[in-house]
């Protein structure tokens, strides 16, 4: 499964979702790792469900649920306060030691009662949270939803400040985001799998033991106890992409805990990895789609005058770079090819926002050989930056990911059979995001999830987001999801781009202010049209 992140609504390029690598799933079993003792529930079909965990907190987990925070003025981010917050990095065996986990807040601004504390997630696996809220969360989210709430941010154990995971050094990683993802030989072949095999050893020999225990399920739990630490009785949360299955999983296991949740561009976590690659890669022809019919509306499109053109062009300027890569403005000397050129296309994908950014950089590529723009869009989509050094979003993201939930494809001869699937749902993307789905073959260790319904019974009303053309997120993911969870409403966006509040929708951003403001859940089949 490909990275995630919510879009902010400054319309700028953003990393909002998945790198062509940092492929699996992101769903986690009952069982999973965590010393969870939730139980599982099958239904006639045999599908198991998430079970809740013990309403009575263990005592062996008290230290945690009781320990004070030593809040500090954040030294970058004027106007917000940072702490450490510690968690039992295994939930079942607590004595074997702590993780460290990076919290930060801003306190609600007034006036208004205090309705407690808002956590917000962006997305990922492995955005980092804190820098969610420093960015954007803590300072543009409405006046009036800051004004009640302490707007609040952990990031996930292995994410960003709490105990980064990192595999490669900065150069290994420019090699590796231009691993030839549509190989046309058996060296090639040879090559992708060399790719990922080394990128799993270097993340299996710096943290062999990190690695066990940085799943989604343990990440709810940190979730828990931070909300025992701040005061609230109950959770009120905003997540975007992966964030919505970080969120459902915590109503699935705390559902008696569940205050206000806004699920944002959701998952249906019923899906294997397999599935959910294959209907991701449908969710970018879906939005390559949108793109290609806005292009040959403007008079500056490079790809030509018909949507259909527009694909086969594009396809054919991938290819024409597999051999022939483009010159940039990059000062250590890369070039763009086709997987770099790929992963650019795909990162506008997530907002027709970039999309004149887009049609620039690909008539720069096409008519004056220039790589320069796509090359730009790629490594914002990396978190790469000008001195090479890459943030730690791609490791932590497979990472999850590997351990969520097992491998979309156990061999390099599994991803190749399934190259005629992936193409038939997006022409453009689908050959190199079926191998792009290989990634978990090789992680060092062994997957904990797996496949499953997330019902919550008992919680209170959630609201799950859908946008109907969302490359990242299709649409009848969201449905899915609220079709499970028992309390669930759903909210749905007729417009482009991943995620909907805050981009500009009035009716998405009332809709979900009310419910978060007042508890006012939408009404049954509430639908809000694209501004």
């Amino acid at each position: 499964m490909h990275i995630r992140r919510t879009p902010r609504p400054d319309r700028s390029l953003r990393r909002t979702g998945g790198a062509l690598f940092a492929v699996a799933a992101l769903l986690v079993s009952a069982c999973s790792s965590g010393g969870s003792s939730s139980a599982a529930t099958a239904d006639a079909a045999g599908t198991v469900a998430l079970g809740a965990l013990p309403r009575s907190t263990p005592s062996t987990l008290a230290p945690y649920y009781e320990q004070n925070l030593s809040w500090r003025d954040c030294a970058n981010a004027p106007g917000f306060q940072c702490a450490t917050m510690k968690a039992p990095l295994d939930y079942a065996k607590p004595a074997d030691g702590d993780i460290k986990l990076a919290v930060s807040r801003r306190k609600a601004s007034g006036p208004g009662e205090r309705l407690g504390s808002l956590l917000v997630n962006p997305g990922g696996p492995g955005g980092s949270a804190v820098g969610y809220l420093h960015g954007y969360a803590g300072i543009a989210y409405p006046s009036q939803i800051r004004a009640r709430y302490d707007m609040v941010a952990v990031d996930p154990r292995g994410a960003a400040g709490s105990e980064p995971v990192e595999c490669l050094t900065g150069r290994q990683m420019d090699t590796f985001t231009q691993t030839d993802l549509t190989p046309d030989d058996q060296g090639e072949k040879a090559q992708v799998v060399a790719a990922f095999k080394k990128f799993a050893e270097g993340c299996g020999q710096r943290y062999p033991k990190l690695l066990r225990h940085i799943s989604t399920v343990e990440a709810a739990r940190d979730m828990d106890v931070l909300r025992a630490v701040l005061g609230d009785k109950k959770l009120t949360y905003v997540g975007a992409s992966y964030g919505t299955f970080l969120g459902a999983t915590y109503a699935g296991l705390f559902p008696d805990r569940v205050g206000r949740l806004v699920l944002d561009g959701a998952l249906d976590p019923t899906l294997s990895a397999r599935k959910l690659n294959e209907e991701q890669t449908a969710g970018f022809e879906t939005a390559f789609r949108s793109f290609a019919k806005d292009c040959v509306s403007q008079r500056d499109c490079p790809l030509g005058r018909t949507t259909a053109q527009v694909g086969e062009n594009l396809k054919a300027l991938f290819e024409r770079l597999d051999s022939q890569p483009l010159v940039t403005g990059d000062t250590d000397g890369r070039q763009l090819g086709e997987s770099l050129a790929t992963t650019g296309v795909i990162a506008a994908m997530y907002d027709e926002g970039s999309w004149p950014r887009l049609r620039q950089a690909l008539t720069d590529a096409i008519r004056e050989e220039d790589g320069t723009g796509l090359l730009a869009f790629a490594d914002g989509y990396y978190e790469r930056d000008a001195s090479g050094t890459y943030s730690n979003l791609m490791y932590a993201n497979a990472a999850v990911n590997c351990l969520d939930l097992p491998a979309a494809f156990a061999t390099s001869d599994q991803a190749e059979a399934a190259v005629p699937d992936f193409e038939k749902a997006s022409p453009v993307f689908g050959r190199a995001l079926a191998w792009a789905s290989l990634n978990c073959a090789y992680w060092p260790v062994a997957p904990t999830g797996k496949p499953q319904r997330i019902e919550a019974k008992g919680a209170a009303p959630i609201v799950v987001v859908g946008t109907t053309r969302d490359p990242a997120t299709p649409y009848h993911w969201a449905r899915a999801l609220a079709s499970q969870l028992s309390s669930a409403r759903l909210l749905t966006y007729e417009g482009d781009g991943h995620t909907a509040y805050g981009r500009g929708s009035e009716c998405i951003d009332a809709t979900i202010n009310a419910y978060l403001l007042r508890g006012t859940p939408p009404v049954e089949g509430k639908r809000c049209s694209q501004p």
